[in-house]
């Protein structure tokens, strides 16, 4: 397979969410240092309510890109998704220390510490 990436993304698309996994789980010793690679494994993970396995691709994804804001965001859901308040407010205050005038994050962050 000449573009697994793309091959996976396509999966996704069509919402064929295992078979993209099954492919990503196949490839991932040769995308170990990819970061677009371990968003593509934590965002499908993310969609099919695996919050789990997402955490452990975002954490990959962000390891080499400290910057992801969009992988900050879905870790925070993620973590929310398995009712770890503390960790989520961690990681969207991360957002915040990025671009402190993005709205999502200060409205999310406002309701986790209850300043509503």
């Amino acid at each position: 397979m000449i573009y697994p990436k793309r091959k996976m993304k396509k999966l996704v698309s069509e919402g064929e969410y295992a078979k993209a996994i099954t492919l990503g789980k196949n490839i991932e010793a040769k995308h170990a240092d990819d970061h677009d690679f371990m968003f593509i494994m934590a965002s499908t993970y993310y969609m099919v309510d695996d919050a789990q396995n997402a955490l452990e691709y975002f954490e990959k994804a962000l390891s080499m890109k400290h910057d992801d804001m969009e992988s900050l965001k879905l870790k925070t859901n993620s973590h929310l998704a398995m009712g770890q308040k503390d960790e989520a407010i961690t990681a969207i205050s991360r957002v915040l220390e990025i671009d402190p005038e993005d709205s999502e994050a200060n409205a999310l962050l406002d309701e986790l510490q209850g300043v509503r």
